[in-house]
């Protein structure tokens, strides 16, 4: 009787949930809504980050077309259900731009169900309705997030990611509004987890503790209990799909871009992330929460928001674009969790409206984000596909995913007028520094200006990706090198989708550090005008430590083609 008295205190303190089939119907209706549009539309238009686009359509066609795995066949930080549900839809015969979209509205189905348990369990009156919104809009929109409206299939990992997270977080920290369900809320969070894990595993590793110090301080056992079983069944049934070596292998790959000096931390640095202008207000915010939440006699919520404000911080400084999407759900938390009366802190302030005040500005500091997401699938549906060109002409699965042949075709491309016999040579001592002062993308004095005698310009690529991946597939399969395997030296190492050449097997379709999969190459291939210059020397600099040695095979305007000769083993002593 105690706990039910219990339970039944928590939800006049909180309020009553939403109608369940009023909301149930609306948001069927908007899964529905946000997915039809881009499949009616039969096409799949992006508008920028072309090299994310690359990078995704390189792992999911080795995976429908090769039968290649993350981690076992190619380096790659992200997990196995990032990108696998695309590449189930492309193995079915979808093209790549219609197999993200029903992936992403795969994802939708599968997740209504714990979303919706979450909206009607925890959050009351209209913040269950803007909750269960939000995480459909965040699975099934077609931009990364922030406030630029340029569709974009980046980073959708990151959005997938956040969406479990919203369903995870919620039945972790808040109690039911009615009856708890202890292994039914706790499945859910361990699946949830598995999924992270599964997906982007920063997210798991920054949540975990205070979604574990929630469910302690509420003393829900129970659902901890259910929680390992439900995780740890996924983990196993991952291991013998995949095999024991999958997760040595995925381990390896993260902690390779954890110490890569390139991608380790893709954007703006940690301090910008909690006190830059853009940033300044929301972490103020999210901290009077806690205060507000701890003055209240939340003194368990604001524990637990508190421990929570550094994961939510550092998978925003982790993710590039450094987005806080973490803003909508921390906003409707505040809200919800206001106290009833008139409860006043020692400054006399009433917290019920006090919180309703930090909540309403979080929510206010995350509606560019979530208007740029809602609107994403009405966009593509508005868009004109006239004069839209296929990303991947050479392949037959890229046929409906269509970009701008300017942004293809168009070579822009950045050359440094400071080197030896350039006119501004004389200028180059007064910005070079030593190597271990030069910050990420200053220049270096030992930066390798050249291979075997041959200088290689200092030279980038910014815009017309196509033109110079279909130029070197062209004139490489006419030199005689089709069917090959090519290493090349670069970010992007996709050659094989513009051309007749076989996906590099151990290779990194996003280069992040060390020579990956070169010892299965029949060739190396080195951009005389790379996308980043910074890549193509490192990854130089580190063959020559490795001991390879490279002879010239064939020269063009646009590139240096060698063969990989590998490390001569040291004489056995007698």
């Amino acid at each position: 009787m105690g706990k039910i008295a219990e339970e039944a205190d928590m939800q006049d303190k909180r309020g009553a949930g939403a109608d369940p089939a009023r909301l149930i119907a609306a948001i069927v209706v908007l899964v529905i809504a946000l997915a039809a549009l881009p499949l009616l539309k039969g096409a799949l238009i992006i508008d920028k980050h072309e090299g994310d686009t690359l990078h995704l359509s390189d792992i999911v066609l080795r995976m429908a077309d090769y039968g290649q795995w993350p981690q076992l066949d190619f380096m790659t930080p992200l997990g196995l259900l990032a990108v696998w549900p695309i590449a189930l839809f492309v193995k079915a015969g979808w093209g790549v731009g219609m197999a993200f979209v029903a992936a992403q509205t795969a994802v939708a189905v599968i997740l209504l169900g714990p979303i919706l348990r979450a909206a009607l369990s925890r959050f009351p009156g209209w913040t269950a309705w803007a909750y269960a919104a939000f995480c459909v809009v965040l699975i099934l929109a077609l931009v990364p997030g922030e406030a630029n409206a340029a569709l974009s299939v980046s980073m959708h990992y990151n959005r997938w990611a956040w969406a479990v997270t919203y369903v995870a977080l919620p039945l972790a920290i808040l109690e039911p509004l009615g009856r708890r369900k202890p292994w039914t809320d706790g499945a859910l969070i361990g699946l949830a987890f598995a999924a992270l894990v599964l997906i982007k595993i920063t997210y798991a590793a920054a949540l975990f503790p205070a979604v574990l110090l929630a469910l302690i301080l509420r003393r829900d056992f129970k659902a901890i209990a259910a929680a390992v079983l439900w995780g740890g069944g996924v983990m196993a049934l991952v291991t013998v799909m995949m095999g024991v070596a999958y997760w040595p292998a995925y381990l390896h790959d993260l902690l390779t871009v954890a110490g890569s000096t390139t991608r380790a931390a893709p954007g703006m640095a940690l301090p910008g992330v909690i006190a830059a202008p853009a940033y300044l207000g929301g972490t103020i915010a999210l901290l009077a929460s806690v205060i507000f939440l701890r003055q209240a006699g939340r003194m368990r919520e604001g524990l637990v928001l508190l421990v929570l404000a550094p994961g939510f911080v550092y998978v925003t400084y982790q993710n590039f674009g450094n987005d806080p999407q973490w803003l909508i759900l921390a906003g409707l938390l505040a809200i919800s969790l206001r106290p009833e009366g008139a409860v006043r802190n020692a400054l006399g302030w009433p917290l019920r409206q006090a919180l309703l005040v930090v909540g309403v500005a979080m929510l206010a500091f995350g509606l560019p984000t979530v208007v740029n997401l809602a609107w994403s699938p009405m966009r593509l549906y508005a868009a004109d596909a006239k004069g839209k060109v296929p990303f991947l002409t050479h392949q037959a699965q890229g046929r409906d995913l269509l970009i701008s042949p300017l942004r293809m075709y168009r070579v822009m491309m950045s050359e440094d007028a400071n080197g030896p016999g350039e006119p501004y040579a004389d200028f180059a001592d007064r910005y070079k520094q030593p190597k271990e002062e030069a910050a990420e993308g200053e220049p270096k004095d030992d930066a390798l200006l050249e291979i075997n005698g041959i200088p290689l310009p200092a030279c980038s690529l910014s815009t017309g990706y196509n033109a110079w991946f279909e130029s070197a597939a062209q004139k490489l399969m006419q030199g005689g090198y089709g069917g090959s395997s090519i290493f090349v030296t670069d970010l992007f190492s996709a050659l094989w989708l513009y051309g007749n050449f076989k996906p590099l097997e151990g290779g990194a379709p996003w280069y992040y550090s060390g020579t990956p999969g070169l010892k299965n190459a029949d060739y190396v291939l080195v951009p005389l005008c790379p996308t980043f210059v910074s890549r193509r020397d490192e990854i130089l600099r580190t063959i020559q430590k490795e001991g390879w040695t490279l002879d010239l095979v064939a020269r063009s305007r646009i590139y240096l083609l060698f063969k990989p000769v590998p490390p001569k083993a040291p004489a056995s002593g007698g």
